[in-house]
């Protein structure tokens, strides 16, 4: 099914099962988990996994639909299980829902990032990656149109959870949202990504990037973020990406590589995160991932406290925030960051790398990449060991990066450091 609609439209849901009946809940998760709808799938139908699923999708008829009217823009879960046996889970699916009033309700838009779910979902075989595929094979092209796994409980829900229990008002839509509905973008004054969000079309950047020269904020409390570029095909129901086998890549052999389906890194795409976010895989890497630095303490460490991100939090220059409680830690999985030359214990952007001019380092914690995941690139420096890196910069709007995929961790822990940053940024740019 599609993973976004208006609110107020009718979701359709393609199943395939077997039995008499199950039953079915839809719970929209905020603030809280809240059950907005329930009931029957009566005699369902079971039908065959086409072999190329995984990449173009299972083509179900529509076995479930769900009415929408007047439910509220978010993230809605739906649960199914037996009623025979144990009342148990057996399945699960997710929609977004965007507002029908784009602006009317919130100024804060929090797009989420459903392109990674995608990209790591390895149903019927295939993953844009090799660890999880069929025989250990990295698909290329993978299918919107297949059961998902959503990484929204690990990454954006305890953000959302801390925002709209704090009283922040979200309006929600889709990475694809950004490249099918851009229009929706000038309603807002802030616009977030939150935890992993990896894979980006180059619809989806030019929107994004034209949004902050035009005065948009925009606020990264993500990391690893616009790493990969992706192609939408069949209108948005699938992404093709042969990242570090670009020269299969049908563009490559073309005279324009802008929508080369590798690194935005890469010489060849030539289009660095750097100059959206500020920093960039290629600089940051792993924190207590990947066998680098698995002993990192999880923090931050302050260098400009004076600036405006912190203040309410009494940091001093040198001190470590972030990783006040164990399980909570902010820097860790994957970090961007930027190429950096430090003068008197202070670090500044060499700005080479593409980070903007005027991009003010607020705060670092070290990173590197595993080799085997870098190494395939001719251009990489063997053994560089780089940094995640918080700042910001301003462009027609406002952007701000926590350089990190697990920033939402201290959300959820509590901690007083990064609450006060997070309120300082919402209440900021936000309003």
């Amino acid at each position: 099914m599609p993973q976004s609609y208006l609110a107020g439209e009718d979701v359709k849901v393609r199943l395939s099962c077997q039995g008499d009946s199950y039953w079915y809940k839809v719970f929209r998760l905020g603030a809280a988990k809240e059950e907005v709808a329930s009931g029957m799938v009566e005699n369902p139908s079971a039908h065959d996994i086409p072999k190329d699923a995984s990449a173009r999708g299972c083509r179900w008829p529509v076995g479930l639909t769900i009415h929408t009217a007047n439910w509220k823009s978010g993230y809605y879960a739906v649960t199914f299980g037996s009623t025979k046996g144990r009342n148990v889970d057996l399945a699960d699916a997710f929609f977004v829902l965007r507002p029908r009033q784009p602006g009317r309700d919130a100024r804060v838009l929090i797009q989420l990032a459903t392109n990674t779910y995608n990209a790591y979902t390895n149903w019927a075989g295939y993953s844009l990656y090799a660890y999880h595929g069929r025989h250990r094979v990295q698909g290329r092209r993978v299918s919107f149109d297949r059961p998902q796994f959503s990484q929204f409980p690990r990454w954006e829900e305890p953000f959302v959870r801390w925002a709209e229990k704090s009283g922040y008002a979200l309006d929600y839509c889709t990475n694809l949202d950004l490249e099918f509905h851009p229009e929706m973008l000038r309603h807002y004054k802030l616009v977030l990504s939150v935890g992993h969000d990896e894979y980006w079309s180059a619809p989806m950047r030019d929107a994004v990037e034209k949004y902050i020269e035009s005065g948009g904020n925009v606020t990264f409390f993500s990391g690893n973020t616009c790493c990969w570029q992706v192609r939408t095909e069949e209108e948005g129901r699938a992404l093709a990406c042969w990242k570090q086998s670009f020269g299969d890549d049908p563009v490559y052999k073309s005279s324009d590589h802008k929508t080369l389906t590798s690194l935005w890194s890469h010489y060849l795409v030539d289009r660095p995160e750097n100059t959206l976010t500020g920093v960039g895989f290629l600089w940051g890497g792993y924190h207590r991932s990947h066998e680098q630095f698995m002993d990192g303490s999880g923090a931050f460490t302050a260098h400009r406290p004076e600036h405006w991100l912190f203040a309410g939090t009494n940091l001093k220059r040198g001190d470590a925030f972030g990783a006040k409680l164990p399980g909570y830690k902010v820097v860790g999985y994957e970090c961007d960051g930027c190429e950096l030359v430090w003068k008197d214990g202070v670090p500044f952007p060499t700005h080479a790398d593409g980070t903007p001019k005027g991009f003010e380092v607020l705060a670092t914690a070290p990173a590197r990449w595993h080799p085997d995941d870098c190494e395939w690139y001719e251009r990489w420096q063997k053994g560089r060991t780089g940094n995640a890196v918080m700042g910001t910069y301003t462009r027609g709007g406002t952007v701000v990066t926590v350089g990190t995929t697990d920033w939402a961790f201290g959300l959820r822990g509590n901690d007083p450091n990064v609450v006060r940053i997070t309120k300082n940024v919402l209440d900021k740019l936000g309003k």
